[in-house]
């Protein structure tokens, strides 16, 4: 796609002074439920309108992010009809100039939708990371989606990264959130851990080791620690961050673990024991991302799952109303983990593949690196915290280092049904019979945005 800059310069200004020709909905509303915090980071949002589109603009629509991704260019008619969406004010269409924004690669032509989307969204534009700021905005400010929105998403992601027609339908998630993560999707059969892909590739039925046979690990190596029914394993962070997706057997039962790089989280699902009729799900990784999230799925069904929830979200599982059980991930050293659980099994080296990321000292050092909006305050944003769901269904976050400072202590911590325990360096939440209750670490800013409203401890 290739844009001159001069050009929709001239657009715009040949459009706002016809653009009554538009016409507009006739009802706006002022945005609900724009935090307080949202308000002091990015300002007051615009009014939004409601209702369908004018058909002006609707046509306008189609011609700037449909056949512009269908016709395989960008020219004078996208010009025209982005100058005429510019002057809409209509903020809803901000949605769809940040979906385009994603994939475009000409500087000028990002630098004109920017422009566009600021417009809309009465804010001045960015002058770099044009998709990133914009995005930002619409997530913290709510803006709703305009009409047809679904559809035109899905022409513009499936356009330019086939493999995701079966994704992009109706469901219970908030496709405006979703983004690309700058992968293609994983679509290779279960069991097929060795087969090539241009994609991050998930292990499936993985090779494991003795403790005293894996050599390669150091020490304080990361580990995320797994126990069923009295099975340890150990999944090195080295791994994890190469494969982000392990589907296994442990205890006698089969498990989904998707690790989030960017949420700092490593979580581990039940695919067994699941309605009659239902097969066992094998967890994929899409190449899709919501609120700086994995978007996960299941290959054989094609159902999204959200990955924080272990919720079935779209497609035949989310129909049966699937919800996954979690069970208990210790985040720690692998020291610690083998000299608590000297039985463990490790997964052997050659599935990291010859690397070892360590993303949180490096690409995301200096917070997310996609759009997360605005972020609950009270903790910085990546701070560890222990996340569990207590019996009452409230989500409880609690502070990773001052949780383990007053365990050491000898102090005990608990909020209703939920009581904290030390496990082999890291923490696990158990219920008052030692029970486990499915407890992970995260981020703060990933767990408070998938569970708004969470408690806080020590708060």
């Amino acid at each position: 796609m290739k844009i001159v800059g001069s050009s929709f310069s001239r657009c715009l200004l040949a459009v706002t002074a016809v653009s009554f020709f538009l016409g507009a909905p006739v009802k706006a509303q002022e945005a609900d439920g724009v935090t307080d915090y949202a308000i002091a980071q990015f300002g007051a949002p615009p009014v939004v309108l409601e209702g369908p589109l004018p058909d002006a603009l609707e046509a306008a629509v189609q011609v700037a992010f449909v056949e512009s991704v269908t016709r395989g260019g960008w020219g004078e008619a996208q010009n025209v009809a982005l100058a005429e969406i510019a002057v809409s004010g209509d903020a809803r269409l901000a949605w769809m100039v940040a979906d385009l924004l994603r994939f475009v690669s000409s500087p000028e032509l990002a630098s004109a939708l920017g422009v566009a989307a600021a417009q809309l969204l009465e804010v001045d534009p960015p002058r770099q990371n044009e998709w990133g700021v914009i995005t930002d905005y619409l997530i913290a400010w709510d803006i709703p989606a305009p009409p047809g929105y679904l559809d035109v998403k899905r022409t513009i992601f499936t356009a330019i990264v086939p493999g995701w027609e079966r994704i992009f339908v109706e469901g219970d998630i908030d496709w405006r959130q979703v983004s690309w993560g700058g992968v293609l999707i994983d679509d290779r059969p279960f069991d097929t851990t060795d087969e090539s892909c241009n994609c991050i590739p998930a292990a499936d039925n993985p090779e494991v080791i003795a403790a005293a046979e894996a050599s390669w690990l150091d020490e304080g190596d990361v580990v995320f620690g797994v126990e069923v029914n009295g099975e340890y394993r150990a999944y090195p962070r080295q791994i994890m961050e190469v494969r982000e997706m392990v589907n296994d057997t442990l205890g006698g039962r089969s498990i989904g673990m998707p690790y989030c790089t960017l949420c700092g989280a490593a979580q581990a699902y039940f695919t067994d024991q699941l309605p009659d009729g239902i097969e066992r799900p094998v967890l994929r990784t899409s190449g899709l991302l919501i609120r700086s999230n994995k978007v996960m799925y299941d290959v054989n069904s094609y159902s999204v799952f959200d990955t924080f929830l272990g919720k079935a979200v779209t497609g035949p599982l989310a129909e049966r109303g699937v919800q996954l059980e979690q069970a208990t991930v210790v985040t720690t050293t692998w020291g610690a983990w083998k000299a608590a659980h000297p039985e463990t099994t490790v997964l052997v080296e050659a599935l990291a593949l010859g690397r070892d990321f360590d993303f949180r000292n490096g690409r995301d050092a200096n917070g997310p690196i996609f759009p997360v909006g605005d972020v609950d305050p009270r903790l910085p944003v990546h701070e560890d915290v222990i996340g569990v769901v207590t019996a009452s269904g409230l989500p409880v976050a609690f502070q990773r280092s001052a949780a383990i400072a007053a365990l050491t202590r000898g102090e005990e911590i608990g909020v209703e049904n939920v009581r904290l325990r030390m496990d082999a360096g890291g923490v696990r939440a158990v219920d008052a019979d030692g029970g486990d209750l499915g407890s992970h670490q995260a981020f703060w800013f990933a767990w408070s945005q998938f569970h708004p409203g969470t408690a806080l401890w020590p708060q």
